[in-house]
C-alpha cells in the first residue's frame, strides 16, 4: 500500500494561503485491500511529529476525500501531518509527512503602503525598482517575506529571483480585498549585508484592462508596495522589516506595461547591481507613505501561483510572402517567449503575437485593439530575455529588428495556474484526440488565475457563463477545486456590490457595479451586464460541481450565502415584474452564438440564438433552487432545503404550464430547449422530447444549431436518453457546424465561434473571433461521462462511488479515459477486437465501489481492482 496525492485544502504543502480551517485529503493505493478499516491522522508542530497537536487514533470514519482538521490555527505557523490507513486484508501504510503553513491572519501589519513620489499616471509612466538593504547578523533559522504590490510585483533578493511565480499578486476585486503572498527565504542569506528588491508594473490593478470601455478604470493609479520580513534566529530572537519611508527607488527599464498590449523594456536603463549589497544610491529617492483607500484589505492567497507550467519548441520558421519573419510554435499557448539575443546596442526588438496566419502572412487584427507586443532595446549584452509583466495568446509570432534568427534561440513558456492534470483521453481516431487536446488546451490557456474566457485579445475577462458551462469539463481535466475556490470567493465579493445579483463578469474592473439606469436598458446602452441567466448562475453550478467531483462540501459552506442571494435575487425580480415563477424580463445572453437566430441584412445569425429568453431564464431559475436545495440538505439548513425544493417544483410546474403543450411537447420549437428540457429535468415526457429533439436534428440534415446554452449539453441528453447513435454523428461530423470541423482546419484549441475560420482558411470575423475560447470544449465531459463511461454519482460524491457506463460505437476501434480522481485512479474504456467482441476495460480504486452497466444492458457491482468484460 502507499499513500500519494496528500494535500490541504487541495493543495500539495500550502504556503501561506488563506484558510480559517484545515481539510486534508489523501489517496491510498497500490495494495490488496478492497476498502479502508482504519485511518489515523496526526498533526504536529515540527518536522519530526514528537510535538502531537492532534491525534485522531485509529479510526473508521475518517474521510480520504476531505477531513477538517479539528484544530484551532495560529498564524505564521507550520502544521506537520501523516495519514496512516489499514485495508481490509490487513496491510497498511503510512504517508510521507506533509505541512501547510498559515498566513497572518488577523495579525496587524507593521508594513506601511509605500508609494514613488514620482507621477504615476498612465501605462507609461516610469516604473519603479525598488530595494532595501538590511543587515542579518547571526544565523537565520527561519525566515519569510509577506507581500504584495500594485499592479503586480517580482521579488528579488540579493539579486536573484525569489520563488517560480509569475504576475503576482494575481487577479481579483482589488477594491475588495488585495492578495498578499508568502515567501520562504529561510535559505536566501548569503552574507550579513541582504537587500530585497521589488519591480513593479501596471498589470491588471494599474494598467489598461477591462471590456467595457465606458465604465473600465482602473483600480488604482499609483505604484504601491505592502510587505514584511519576518527572521527567526538561531538564538530565538528575533527581525522584522516593514516597507516604510526608509525604502529607496529608481526608475526601472520597464517604459511602458499592460496585459493587453505588452511591455516596452529598455536594457539600457537597467541598473546593475540594483538590488544587490554595495550600490550607490545616492541618486535613489526615498519612497512615500500613502493610503491607499481605493484599495481593499489585505488578505491571504487564495490564488494559485502563476507559473511556466511546460515548455515548448517552434517547429517552423516562416518567411511570409510579406517578407516578415515569423516563428510557429506549433500550438496556440499562452506565455511568452523566451529569446536568446546577441544585439547591437540599441537595437529595438519587437515580437507581435497572433494566432492565425492570413495568406500565409502575419495577422492579428482579431485582437482587436490589443498590441500584443514585447519590445525590447539591447544594451550590446548577449541575453535570455522573456517579458514576465504581460502575457500573450498565441501561436505566431512576428519578429522585428532582429538578424540571423536561429529557432533554438526561442522557446515557448507556457503560463496557467499551478493546476495538476488528472484526466486523459485517448481513442484509435487521431482527430478526435486532437479535439480533446484541443480542449485542454483551451483550460491551459485560460486558467491563469481567473477562469477567462479568451486570453489574447483585449479581453481576457472572467466571464461567467463562459466559466459555468466548462466547470464538470475542468473538473475532469483538472485538479481545479482550489481553483474555484479563489473565483468564487471573488464572484461574491463582486455580488455583495451588486445588490445579490451575480454580474456577468468577475472580477468587473468597474467601480459603479450596478448599472443606474433601468434595467430593460439593453445591456451594451447601461454598460455592464449583470443578473443575466446561465452566465449568473456560476453562483450555484461552479460550487456544486467542484463538490460532485471531489466530496468536500467546503466550497458549498464557503458560497453557500452567495447561492442563497442569487436565487433570491431572482425571486425578486419575478415577484416585482408580476410574473410568478417564471423570470421572463430583464436582459440575457441567451443561447450565445447559437445559429438559429435572427439573421442580419447579409444572411448571418446574430449572436443571440431563436430560444425564448425567458425560457431559458425560468429553466435556469429552475437549476439553481434545485442545487441551492440540495446543498442546504447536504449542510443540513432543513428549512432552507424544503423551502427551495417546493421553488424548484413551483418553477418547473410554471414552465410546463407555458411552454409546454398537454401532450407534453414542446412549444418552443428549437434544438437548444430541448436539451434544456431534458437535461434539467423540466420535461415529464423525456421519450416525447428526446424524439422531437431527434426530429429537429434531422430536419436539418443532423447539423447542430445550438449556441453557449444548448452545445455543453446536446451530446449528452441524447446519449442519456437512448440516443446515443445520433450524439455520435454529431460529434463526427468534420463540416461547419461541429466539434471536428475546427481539428480539420488546423486547430490546436477551441474557438469561440463554429466558423471562425471559414473552409478557404480566411478568418471569419474580427470584431468578435478568438481562436482559444473553451466553452464549446465541454464536448469533453460528454467524452469522459458518456463515449467512455465514467460518471461521479450524486448521492456518493468525489467517486466514492461510480457510475460506469461506456457507449462503445464503431467509428471508433477503441477509446479511453484515465482520471485521477479525489479517490485515486478511475479508468473506462472499450475496445472493438478482431473476432467481432467488445471488450470494455475498468478500474476502479481503494475503497470505491462501482456500478457498470455494460453495452448489453448487463449491471454490475464492481469492488476496487482491475476489470474487463468481453462481450459478443
Amino acid at each position: 500500500m502507499k499513500i500519494v496525492s496528500c494535500k490541504t485544502n487541495h493543495i500539495e504543502n500550502p504556503l501561506g494561503f488563506h484558510m480559517n480551517e484545515a481539510t486534508i485529503s489523501w489517496i491510498a493505493c497500490d495494495t490488496a485491500s478492497k476498502r479502508q478499516e482504519t485511518a489515523k491522522v496526526l498533526v504536529a508542530a515540527d518536522a519530526n511529529m514528537k510535538t502531537i497537536v492532534y491525534d485522531s487514533g485509529s479510526c473508521q470514519n475518517l474521510d480520504s476525500r476531505a477531513f477538517t482538521l479539528p484544530i484551532t490555527l495560529t498564524p505564521k505557523t507550520r502544521y506537520y501531518w501523516t495519514v496512516t490507513v489499514e485495508g481490509n486484508e490487513g496491510d497498511s501504510a503510512t504517508s510521507n509527512i506533509n505541512w501547510f503553513e498559515t498566513a497572518k491572519m488577523n495579525e496587524p501589519w507593521n508594513a506601511k503602503w509605500i508609494s514613488p513620489t514620482w507621477d504615476q499616471k498612465g501605462d507609461d509612466c516610469k516604473h519603479p525598482y525598488v530595494r532595501k538593504q538590511f543587515s542579518t547578523n547571526k544565523k537565520v533559522a527561519n525566515a519569510r517575506v509577506y507581500i504584495t504590490g500594485m499592479g503586480i510585483y517580482e521579488l528579488f533578493l540579493n539579486g536573484k529571483k525569489v520563488g517560480d511565480e509569475y504576475l503576482a499578486p494575481c487577479c481579483n476585486t482589488y477594491d475588495t480585498w488585495v492578495q498578499y503572498q508568502t515567501y520562504d527565504i529561510t535559505n536566501s542569506f548569503t552574507n550579513s549585508e541582504n537587500v530585497l528588491g521589488v519591480m513593479l508594473a501596471n498589470g491588471w490593478a494599474k494598467g489598461r484592462f477591462g471590456t467595457f470601455p465606458k465604465l473600465n478604470v482602473p483600480y488604482t493609479n499609483r505604484f504601491s508596495l505592502l510587505c514584511e520580513v519576518h527572521i527567526t534566529y538561531e538564538d530565538g530572537t528575533t527581525q522584522i522589516i516593514s516597507t516604510d519611508e526608509s525604502w529607496l527607488c529608481a526608475p526601472s527599464p520597464i517604459l511602458f506595461d499592460n496585459m493587453y498590449d505588452g511591455v516596452l523594456y529598455d536594457a539600457n536603463k537597467e541598473i546593475s547591481g540594483w538590488c544587490e549589497k554595495g550600490l550607490n544610491t545616492s541618486n535613489w529617492q526615498q519612497m512615500q507613505i500613502i493610503d491607499p483607500q481605493e484599495l481593499g484589505q489585505p488578505i491571504a492567497r487564495l490564488s494559485l501561483p502563476v507559473k511556466n507550467m511546460e515548455e515548448i519548441a517552434p517547429i517552423n520558421l516562416i518567411q511570409t510572402p510579406l517578407g516578415e519573419t515569423v516563428i510557429d510554435m506549433g500550438q496556440n499557448m499562452v506565455g511568452w517567449l523566451k529569446m536568446r539575443i546577441n544585439a547591437p546596442k540599441g537595437t529595438k526588438i519587437k515580437i507581435s503575437h497572433g494566432e492565425i496566419l492570413q495568406n500565409g502572412n502575419f495577422y492579428n487584427e482579431n485582437l482587436r485593439s490589443a498590441k500584443a507586443e514585447y519590445i525590447y532595446i539591447s544594451d550590446g549584452r548577449s541575453q535570455i530575455v522573456e517579458p514576465i509583466f504581460s502575457f500573450y495568446g498565441f501561436r505566431y509570432a512576428k519578429i522585428e529588428g532582429l538578424t540571423n534568427i536561429k529557432l533554438e534561440d526561442f522557446t515557448g513558456c507556457v503560463l496557467y495556474s499551478d493546476l495538476e492534470t488528472i484526466g486523459t483521453i485517448t481513442t484509435s481516431d487521431k482527430k478526435i484526440n486532437q479535439l480533446f487536446q484541443n480542449a485542454l488546451w483551451g483550460q491551459k490557456g485560460n486558467f491563469l488565475d481567473v477562469p477567462t474566457d479568451c486570453p489574447q485579445r483585449d479581453e481576457r475577462m472572467g466571464w461567467t457563463g463562459d466559466t459555468q458551462v466548462f466547470a464538470g469539463t475542468a473538473m475532469f481535466n483538472m485538479n481545479s477545486y482550489a481553483f474555484y475556490v479563489k473565483f468564487m470567493h471573488d464572484l461574491y465579493e463582486e455580488q455583495k456590490l451588486c445588490g445579490g445579483a451575480v454580474p456577468s463578469v468577475v472580477p468587473m474592473f468597474v467601480k459603479d457595479r450596478i448599472p443606474k439606469s433601468n434595467e430593460n436598458t439593453p445591456w451594451d446602452e447601461r454598460g455592464i451586464p449583470i443578473g443575466a441567466c446561465a452566465w449568473a448562475d456560476c453562483a450555484t453550478i461552479v460550487p456544486w460541481e467542484a463538490y460532485l467531483h471531489t466530496g468536500d462540501t467546503t466550497i458549498l459552506k464557503n458560497q453557500y450565502q452567495s447561492m442563497k442571494d442569487w436565487v433570491s435575487w431572482i425571486s425578486n425580480k419575478c415577484e416585482k415584474d408580476n410574473t410568478g415563477y417564471l423570470w421572463t424580463e430583464g436582459f440575457h445572453f441567451g443561447d450565445w452564438l447559437a445559429l438559429d437566430g435572427k439573421k442580419d441584412e447579409n444572411g448571418r445569425p446574430g449572436v443571440f440564438g431563436g430560444t425564448n429568453v425567458g425560457y431559458l431564464a425560468s429553466a435556469y431559475y429552475r437549476y439553481s433552487s434545485l442545487l441551492l436545495s440540495k446543498t442546504a440538505a447536504l449542510l443540513d439548513y432543513k428549512d432552507d432545503a424544503k423551502k427551495y425544493a417546493r421553488l424548484s417544483q413551483n418553477v418547473k410546474n410554471a414552465l410546463q404550464e407555458k411552454y409546454f403543450n398537454e401532450n407534453g411537447s414542446l412549444k418552443i420549437e428549437t434544438q437548444t430547449a430541448h436539451v434544456v428540457a431534458l437535461q434539467f429535468d423540466l420535461t415529464n415526457n423525456k421519450q416525447l422530447t428526446t424524439k422531437d429533439l431527434s426530429k429537429l436534428l434531422l430536419q436539418n440534415n443532423m447539423y447542430l444549431t445550438t449556441g453557449f446554452i444548448g452545445s455543453p449539453y446536446l451530446c449528452r441528453v441524447l446519449s442519456d436518453n437512448g440516443e446515443m447513435e445520433k450524439a455520435y454523428r454529431l460529434f463526427f461530423n468534420e463540416n461547419y457546424p461541429g466539434w471536428l470541423y475546427p481539428v480539420t482546419m488546423g486547430a490546436t484549441t477551441i474557438w469561440e465561434r463554429w466558423n471562425s475560420v471559414l473552409p478557404d482558411g480566411s478568418i471569419s470575423d474580427t470584431g468578435m473571433n478568438s481562436l482559444n475560447h473553451y466553452a464549446y470544449g465541454s464536448i469533453a465531459e460528454w467524452m469522459y461521462r458518456n463515449m467512455c463511461g465514467i460518471n461521479p454519482v450524486e448521492d456518493a460524491p468525489g467517486f466514492k462511488k461510480i457510475l460506469l457506463k461506456p457507449e462503445p460505437n464503431n467509428r471508433l476501434k477503441f477509446a479511453n479515459a484515465k482520471v485521477t480522481t479525489a479517490m485515486g485512479l478511475v479508468a473506462c474504456g472499450w475496445k472493438y477486437n478482431d473476432d467481432g467482441t467488445i471488450t470494455i476495460n475498468a478500474a476502479v480504486p481503494f475503497d470505491t465501489t462501482a456500478e457498470i452497466i455494460l453495452p448489453n444492458g448487463e449491471q454490475k457491482t464492481l469492488d476496487s481492482g482491475y476489470h474487463n468484460f468481453t462481450l459478443k
